[in-house]
């Protein structure tokens, strides 16, 4: 541009608002360029509804010492993006200007859950009974099966009090196999509290209903289920992978439930069933 249009670099940079000093340092390729491109390619290959700070988060998991600027300038050369439209939702607000519902403040504290319905290849519906701890975010068990009722959510809840204890809340919409009475006087005779939103308010139940959406978002709507026992099978598999892999933006980019590793100092000698 310079030399066909015959006036000073100067006065180029200065019209199309660029620095002088871009025409003089050589970009620098660092060695690992083609590799780190490889794997956030493959990352959000794998995780299509991943955007850029989740993908930097799997990538640290993974050993990379990266920064988002980094990866960002990556993503964008690549034509990289999550589209993703979220229509605004309002709020329910008491006249004290106070939210009604009850915010978790540690794990146990509060429990809620909802179901989620979807068909396999042949058209049949099943239906699945989600349960989250809404401090932690992790989800405690997702029930698959063609039809479930409120005797199958009380077994459910039977087996998540005996592995972590029971909640002092959990909360759920008006469903009738939520209001059940055998539920209830249930819940109530081992202390739980029971929290009921109100009617055709399904923000009050933010936690579950973000993670519902997740859940189809990333999995539902990715897979054909051809029958039932293949939906047990990538849906248990995909809970794994949210609460142990996942990262999630609320917890700093943590996975709710990540895996234990016991550090080697720790390590009893009979460790494997081998003798010190």
């Amino acid at each position: 541009m310079v030399e066909g249009l015959g006036v000073s670099e100067r006065r180029a940079c200065h019209v199309i608002g660029q620095h002088r000093s871009t025409q003089r340092k050589q970009p620098i390729r660092r060695d690992d360029e083609e590799a780190l491109t490889s794997a956030i390619i493959h990352l959000a290959e794998r995780f299509g509804r991943y955007g850029y700070r989740r993908i930097t988060a799997l990538l640290r998991a993974d050993g990379w010492h990266v920064n988002e600027k980094r990866v960002y300038r990556i993503w964008r050369r690549e034509g990289l993006k999550v589209p993703m439209k979220q229509p605004k939702r309002s709020r329910l607000w008491l006249n004290d200007g106070s939210c009604v519902r009850l915010r978790p403040t540690h794990k146990g504290h509060v429990w809620s859950y909802d179901f989620v319905q979807d068909r396999t290849h042949d058209g049949k519906v099943f239906r699945m009974l989600c349960v989250i701890d809404e401090f932690t975010r992790e989800c405690l068990a997702i029930s698959v099966a063609r039809r479930l009722n409120s005797r199958d959510v009380l077994d459910t809840l039977g087996e998540l009090f005996v592995q972590h204890g029971a909640p002092e809340h959990i909360r759920s919409d008006n469903g009738p196999e939520f209001i059940a009475t055998a539920l209830r006087d249930w819940l109530g005779r081992i202390g739980v509290k029971t929290l009921y939103i109100t009617p055709a308010s399904p923000w009050e139940n933010g936690y579950c209903e973000s993670f519902n959406s997740k859940l189809r978002d990333e999995l539902l709507a990715r897979e054909i289920f051809y029958d039932l026992r293949e939906a047990k099978v990538l849906i248990g598999a995909w809970r794994q992978h949210y609460n142990t892999v996942r990262p999630h933006s609320s917890l700093g980019y943590k996975p709710p439930a990540p895996k234990a590793v016991l550090p080697a100092a720790f390590i009893p000698p009979y460790y494997g069933g081998v003798a010190a």
